[in-house]
């Protein structure tokens, strides 16, 4: 059997990305740690394939863009198109193309983004989303192949390099501006719970309920996709409940529009029957009727601090692994109503 850098990780007890660095002899590395790993690799006899590694330092100038399964639903979400346009600008100041990555599903994205390392087409990837135990992210590690995420890494924090907000916070704080309001019954809406996005901003919302002495039961946490088919889909499951919440965290902005749309189609008002909060903040938010409550993630500037960062570990490899969190702002429009007023329009 063929002993690869994952083994020696495994063994070794660190990330296959800090493999690669002692391979290449990274002052980035401690000295300890080098000693570590090549004892392991001696155990194990593992050879580095050199001559690999050797053809890995020809230049493309260009830079990956790996996008979710099916290119068709995700362009459906401004949040791409924003994020890309950040990318662009920076990619463009030093003269870098871009190389899209996508497929009709995960094992497609998977095998793309394997072609595309072993063909030397681009010279650093940017992953334009962040999920739980993502075979991408352990490929590219495994190979020492430079690349950025958008979102948070699930595993090897310290050795991967990430442009995020601050979900976490952002969620408390959207949670408590619906509680400051008289809130009680909050119910959440997020994408697919395997996506880190999902969870920290669950995490969040949660902590801040409990915190406040409120329940949220297991039916008013809802996943789905965020698109506004996944609105419907959301609020078919919110109207099987006794009584709905008077207010709804949402995750994203399309899926925001969906669920108001179907809303509306049951003859249920926002924010005059619920209220609701979303995040993203995209040029649609400002233009729905009614206009959103969202978060100002700053979906330009992730992009632009990607293109950076992927730039800097192609044109600095022995760099320093770090991660970016981008400042969010909540923008206050329509779609939230104090309880007490609400209470009120309803009498």
């Amino acid at each position: 059997m063929t002993i690869t850098i994952k083994d020696v990780a495994k063994l070794a007890n660190v990330a296959p990305s800090t493999v690669s660095r002692v391979i290449s002899n990274s002052p980035r590395i401690s000295e300890k740690t080098k000693r570590k790993v090549r004892k392991v690799m001696d155990e194990l006899n593992y050879h580095p394939n050199l001559n690999a590694r050797s053809l890995a330092n020809r230049s493309t100038k260009s830079i990956g863009l790996v996008l979710p399964p099916a290119l068709d639903a995700s362009f459906q979400n401004p949040f791409f198109a924003e994020v890309i346009r950040g990318v662009t600008a920076y990619s463009n100041q030093k003269e870098y193309s871009l190389y899209f990555i996508t497929g009709k599903n995960e094992e497609e994205v998977e095998q793309t983004v394997n072609k595309t390392v072993r063909g030397r087409r681009v010279d650093g990837i940017i992953l334009l989303y962040s999920k739980e135990n993502d075979n991408i992210i352990d490929y590219l590690s495994e190979h020492n192949f430079p690349f950025v995420l958008v979102g948070k890494p699930y595993h090897y924090i310290e050795d991967i390099t990430y442009v995020d907000n601050d979900n976490y916070a952002a969620a408390r704080e959207v949670t408590n501006y619906l509680i400051d309001q008289g809130h009680k019954r909050i119910a959440f809406v997020g994408g697919e719970s395997s996506l880190l996005v999902t969870k920290n901003r669950l995490r969040g919302f949660q902590d801040t309920m409990q915190l406040n002495g409120l329940s949220v039961k297991e039916e008013e946490i809802i996943f789905t996709s965020f698109t506004r088919d996944g609105g419907r889909k959301a609020v078919n499951q919110l109207m099987e409940l006794t009584e709905l919440p008077s207010a709804i965290v949402v995750t994203d902005d399309v899926l925001s529009l969906g669920i108001i749309s179907v809303f509306q189609e049951h003859g249920i008002s926002v924010p005059k029957d619920i209220s609701i909060i979303s995040f993203n903040n995209a040029i649609l938010a400002e233009l729905a009727n009614p206009p959103l409550t969202s978060v100002d993630i700053n979906i330009f500037q992730l992009g632009y601090e990607a293109a950076k960062n992927i730039i800097s570990k192609i044109e600095e490899p022995d760099g320093s692994e770090k991660s970016i969190l981008v400042p969010y702002k909540l923008i206050v429009r329509d779609t939230c109503m104090k309880k007490e007023d609400l209470e009120l329009v309803k009498s």
